[in-house]
Order: structure tokens, then sequence, then C-alpha cells
């Protein structure tokens, strides 16, 4: 049996006072004791009067009054029952512990974004959960777009969240492989050079209708060979499949193609290249891969990568699909983010505002926090567009028991406090977790901000936080009051303030980037204002949280004090 409403209300409101940093929720903690004196007389009618009662008496005392009083009253709700959602991926179809093998395909012709991310994470897992073989594989197959730099670049970028492999290497690799697999298809009459022009073979496979060239017999593998020494000019290798098919993919694809560009990696050795039809069937298959993924948006090509191993009699892996990331008002994709750069409306593909994962690491996200986004969007094949602040939500997950508080006054507005007191106040640098504290001399100077001074009234109390409270005695452009002293009283406004040792500082805060398809000018902006003095300390690239204000990445010290907004 429950004891008395006071004492149940007592116990819930210090209980949920704990685990959300000395503020309980009234209607949570009502919620609780309703729960305990179900099936007794009492009505929640009642309940709900007491707890109103209870919890203002709870939320007026420090965090570590509540947790004493926890303590001593109900030390078994100390310990946060929390019901972890199950992000684990589900089973793979026909899959053997230790046989699996899973690659990451990426081209290099780009910084990776988060939809990469999502990709190296499950096929990486996928290895992992069957103590199987992960391949980090550069399809390197188009030398107008590959660049030497994003080979290094990508794999950095996979190191950074955590990756790691099993075997490395390009398709370029086995370029002379490719071309034995295409003359064996030419000798079975299953491929053919075509010497129509573009437009003919647009035009003839929109219609259903074979070109003159798909009848070509020996000819086929002389311009092949000649496609290669470069005697033979615009040309391409088809794939002899069905013309009349109902998907259009399999009306006679191509499969090799000439590109005149040198190859960061291999010059000008090749002049003929696979298309990813090809290179991607051909390589899982060689390379030993069980379960290659990719997105659903080569499902209609499934038909063509198992056509091609059909006919190269190749061993066929389980191809399996899954959604493509999209994420509301961030481009993930190279098509849109490349004339962003072109046209210098972002600093780079590290800006804050893009979803390549050094502009995701340069905001402030982290690898572990991206990492339980992508488990928890899972392999689902249906298509949607999520907001970023599931992105924003893992991350603070991650970071709340982790990073270091400190208050920041943007916009501020001077406080002068008659009577307060002069003295060292050494504030705790986390509510719960043992990060140590840091000292703020006071004066009865302080600086607040202007956001919160257009509440105020005169004769108001407020609260400087893990300060003492103040009596507002007059706003104008600057606010004066009287200390009203350090106890807590409950329905208090907690103010984050900064005393007359401050730092200004800058903060870049990232909006999204693109308003229904159209560039968002106002995607940038920037908040100024007053720094508490220990956050001089802080090195670049560490993130702290400024309470009520959010996480901000440090950016530089130095010519002046600037951070970035991660998230709220």
């Amino acid at each position: 049996m429950p004891g008395s409403i006071p004492e149940e209300a007592r116990k819930f409101a210090l209980q949920n006072s704990v685990q959300f940093n000395g503020k309980a929720n009234e209607k949570a903690v009502a919620g609780k004791v309703i729960a305990a004196f179900k099936g007794t007389p009492v009505t929640p009618q009642e309940i709900n009067l007491v707890v109103h009662e209870v919890v203002s008496e709870v939320n007026s005392l420090s965090l570590e009054q509540q947790r004493a009083e926890l303590t001593r009253l109900a030390p078994e709700l100390l310990v946060k029952e929390k019901k972890e959602r199950d992000f684990s991926l589900p089973p793979l179809p026909a899959a053997e512990k230790g046989k699996v093998v899973t690659r990451f395909p990426p081209e290099p012709n780009g910084y990776l974004h988060i939809g990469h991310a999502k990709a190296a994470i499950i096929d990486s897992e996928y290895a992992r959960m069957y103590d199987g073989k992960f391949i980090l594989r550069f399809d390197d197959t188009n030398p107008e777009n590959a660049q030497v730099e994003f080979y290094q670049a990508q794999k950095e970028d996979l190191q950074w969240l955590g990756i790691t492999w099993n075997e490395e290497y390009n398709t370029s690799d086995h370029l002379p492989v490719h071309y034995q697999l295409a003359r064996q298809l030419i000798i079975q009459g299953d491929a053919y050079v075509c010497t129509c022009s573009s437009e003919v073979i647009r035009d003839s496979r929109f219609k259903g209708i074979a070109c003159a060239c798909r009848s070509r017999g020996k000819e086929s593998l002389e311009l092949f060979e000649g496609l290669q020494n470069g005697t033979v000019k615009n040309a391409i290798l088809r794939l002899k499949a069905d013309m009349s098919s109902a998907n259009t993919a399999m009306r006679d694809p191509t499969l090799f193609r000439v590109i005149e560009s040198p190859h960061p990696l291999t010059g000008t050795k090749y002049r003929l290249w696979p298309t990813y039809d090809f290179a991607g069937a051909v390589e899982d298959s060689i390379s030993g891969v069980t379960h290659p993924f990719r997105t659903k948006e080569y499902e209609l090509r499934d038909e063509v990568y198992f056509y091609i191993l059909d006919k190269l009699k190749l061993r066929k892996p389980h191809l399996i699909e899954f959604a493509r990331l999209s994420i509301e008002g961030m481009p993930v994709s190279k098509r849109k983010i490349k004339p962003l750069i072109e046209q210098g409306l972002v600093s780079g593909y590290d800006d804050v505002r893009l979803p390549t994962l050094r502009g995701l690491r340069h905001r402030g996200i982290t690898p572990e926090a991206i990492r339980l986004f992508v488990l928890s969007q899972g392999t689902s094949k249906v298509e949607s567009v999520v907001d970023f602040s599931l992105v924003e939500a893992a991350n603070r997950k991650y970071l709340d028991p982790r990073v270091k508080r400190y208050f920041f006054v943007p916009q501020p507005v001077k406080l002068t406090v008659i009577g307060a007191p002069l003295k060292t106040k050494r504030i705790r640098l986390h509510p719960t977790a043992a990060m140590g504290e840091r000292e703020v001399k006071v004066s009865s100077t302080f600086y607040i901000p202007k956001e919160d001074v257009a509440r105020f009234k005169v004769g108001d109390t407020i609260r400087l936080k893990d300060l003492f409270n103040v009596r507002v005695t007059h706003i104008d452009n600057e606010v004066n009051g009287s200390y009203a002293g350090e106890k807590l009283l409950a329905d208090t406004a907690k103010i984050q303030w900064t005393s007359d040792q401050f730092i200004r500082m800058t903060v870049i805060v990232p909006g999204p980037i693109f308003v229904n398809d159209t560039f968002n000018a106002e995607s940038l902006r920037t908040v100024e204002g007053f720094a508490e003095q220990a956050v001089g300390g802080i090195p670049p690239g560490e993130t702290v949280q400024f309470e009520r204000f959010g996480f901000v990445r440090i950016e530089s010290q130095k010519p002046t004090l600037t951070g970035v907004l991660t998230h709220n």
C-alpha cells in the first residue's frame, strides 16, 4: 500500500527533479502518484492539489538538497530506469556467422555526407554483427569526377566515424579483369559495340526498338579492342538484354564507355571504363561480397545486376536495398552541394550548414550521435524526409552527460545590484557528473540577457542562477535591483549571467540552407554576447553547454572568442 498522498508526492517529486537537473514536472509527478493510488478511493483531483504544493516546495531546494532528501526517503528511486529503444539491425537473410562480407563503395569525387554515413555504418555494422569482413572499395571508374585528394579524405571521414575495414582496394585496380569479362560477353553474343549516336540510342531505347548494331558478330570484338587502344571513337559496349522489357533499365544498357580524361591513379593507361551497372555487379561477385547494400533508387537496375552475373556465370550476392537518407532543408547530394560551393554561397565542404561529415564535425555533431541516428533509421525501404532535429536529439543525448556547462549572455543588459555581497563563487561545471568547478568573482555589477529583461516588472524577484536572488527596482536601458537573499524561492525565474569580468563572444548560428528548395540567404546568422571569463580557457574544437542557450563548439579564441551553435 502507498503511504500518504504528501509522502508519495514528495518521493516522486524529488525523483523527477533529480532526474531533470533540479526542476520537477508537476504533470509527470501527478501521473506517478495517481498510478500509485490506483484502486483506492483517492481521486485525481485530491492528488493534483497536493502535488502542486509539494512540487513547488521541492523545486525551491537546491539539487544537492533534493538528492540528499531522496537518498534518505527512497534511495531506490535514485536509480533511473530507462527503457532504451532497440536500435539493433534486423537479421540478414541467408547469413552465416563468420561468412558475411559487406562493402562500402564510395566514388572518390567529393567529401562524404550523412547519406554516405548511413551506408557505411550499416555495411560495417552487419560485418561486425556476423564476425564477417568489411571492404572499402573506391568505385573510381569515372576519371572525369575522381580526384586523388578524395581517396584519403574519405578514409579520414570514415575513421572519424569510428569505422575500420578489413580490406581496401580500387575498382580501377581490376580493369584488366573487367575487359576479359567484357570479351566473354561479346564472344557469347551477350554484348555488342554500338556506334549509334546518343540521340538514336536514346530514341530506340524509349521506343523499345533494337538498332542495327545489335546484330554484329565477331566485328564487335574487334571494335572493342579498338575502343581500348584508341583506334575506335564514338562507340560504347552495350549489354544484349531485352529491348522490349517493361523495365527500361533492361533495354540494352551501356556496359563500357570511352572517357579520355586522365585518371588520378592510372593516368592515361586506360580510356575505356565500365559503367556502374557492370562494375558494381562484377566487383560484388569477384570480391566475395555476400550482402551488398544500395539505395532504393537503384531498384530497377537489380534486374540488370543479376542478368550480367547470370551471363558471366558469376556468383550472385544477396542484394539488399534501403531508403536513401533525406533531411529537410539540407542537400544530401553532391549535385546540390557543389553549386553552393562554386557560387560562394557556403564557405566550403566543411560549412556548418552542410550535411557533409566535415560540416557536421565542424558544427559539433559527434560520430556517436550519427551512428545512433543511422541505426534508429534502420534499413527500411520506405522513402521519407526526416527533420534534422532527430540528429540533434541523438547528439544531445550523447553530449548532455559529457560536456561542461558555462554561462553565455546574448544581447547583454547591465544589472546593478545594491547590497550584493562581494565574494568568489564556486560553481559546478556539471550538475551531476564529477567535472570540477570554476571560480567566479562577483561584485554589484552583472550582465543578463535582454530577452529575460523584456519579461521583468518592477517588484519582481529573480534569481541569478547558482548565486542569489535579486528584487527588481528599476528598468530602463539598464536594470537596477537589490540583493534579496540566497534562499531558493518557488516559481522564481533563474537567469544566467556574467559578472563584470566577461569576454565578448560571437556565436555563429546555422539554420536550414534550403527553404522550399530555394537557397536560404538567412541560413547563417550571428549572436553577440558576453561569456563568463572561464570560457576563455577552453581549447578550440571543444563543445560546451551554455545554460539556457544551447550546445556550442568553440571555434576560436583569437583574435576574438567565437563559437558555433551546435543546437539547443
